[in-house]
């Protein structure tokens, strides 16, 4: 696909209530412009599959969608199979929901953990301590992300936290971060993500900055099963869990600092 097919694809997801990024099509594209399939029948749009490769040792799948029409004629087994011979021999992640695990469990999925998506509402003060992301040198966030993150991914960060109406902040620890965060206008509301922190007060001030900003909006946090704290973060700001979903690997879990990962950054492209 071209960056105006994914748009296309938010738009499917959209309809099936996932809630994507308004600016989400331009951050996804860039992470891998080879990475977005469709299908066709006749001309005609009928399905959708993200397969990002973002260096030579990991992927992540996402956007599968077949519209409702053309369920049950085999053409989400087409894209999954372009999505995977695209991503080869990488270690491939996904958010899939969990009545799906059997499924992906068949093409050599293993589930790593849950996820939970929790919703709240923006307010509050904004604590002392955070700064806004544009003062902090672009090295040091694709640093910090890649101790989260299992690979480099600075040309989606670049976009990511450069969004339009998106909150980008920072907390720092001498002059490196200690934590940062952003949240991004979305079809309803801000999704947060990612909410990355040395520790749960980093984490909480951070959520926090953003809250303040974002007075009155619906607010959306993925937190993870890997760091039990994120949840209870969530809780602890009186947000409700929406729906879960299940992360699974072909390749093993990532040897990352989860404990330092409070909110994902998108279950469609990871």
């Amino acid at each position: 696909m071209e960056e105006s097919g994914v748009g296309m694809a938010l738009e499917w997801a959209a309809a099936e209530g996932w809630n994507p990024g308004l600016h989400d099509a331009s951050c996804f594209y860039a992470a891998d412009p080879y990475g977005f399939f469709l299908a066709e029948l006749n001309g005609e749009p009928v399905g959708c599959i993200s397969a990002v490769a973002y260096d030579e040792a990991f992927g992540f799948l996402g956007l599968y969608i077949v519209r409702p029409p053309y369920r049950g004629r085999g053409f989400g087994l087409k894209l999954w199979d372009t999505a995977m011979a695209h991503l080869g021999t990488r270690n491939v992640g996904l958010d899939g929901v969990v009545a799906q695990q059997d499924n992906y469990r068949k093409s050599g999925f293993r589930l790593a953990y849950r996820n939970m998506r929790y919703q709240g509402t923006g307010g509050g003060a904004e604590p002392a301590g955070v700064v806004d992301l544009s003062t902090v040198e672009f090295d040091e966030i694709c640093r910090y992300d890649a101790t989260v993150f299992p690979a480099p991914r600075a040309r989606l960060l670049r976009r990511w936290i450069d969004q339009p109406r998106a909150v980008a902040l920072g907390v720092l620890s001498g002059r490196n971060l200690a934590g940062y965060a952003v949240a991004r206008p979305s079809r309803t509301g801000f999704r947060i993500g990612p909410l990355f922190a040395d520790a749960a007060h980093v984490a909480g001030a951070l959520f926090e900055g953003l809250s303040s900003r974002l007075r009155g909006e619906p607010i959306f946090l993925d937190t993870t099963e890997a760091n039990p704290r994120s949840g209870e973060l969530a809780q602890r700001y009186g947000m409700k869990p929406v729906f879960e979903t299940a992360r699974m690997y072909t390749g093993g879990v990532p040897n990352v600092r989860n404990e330092r990962c409070f909110g994902l950054t998108s279950l469609e492209i990871g």
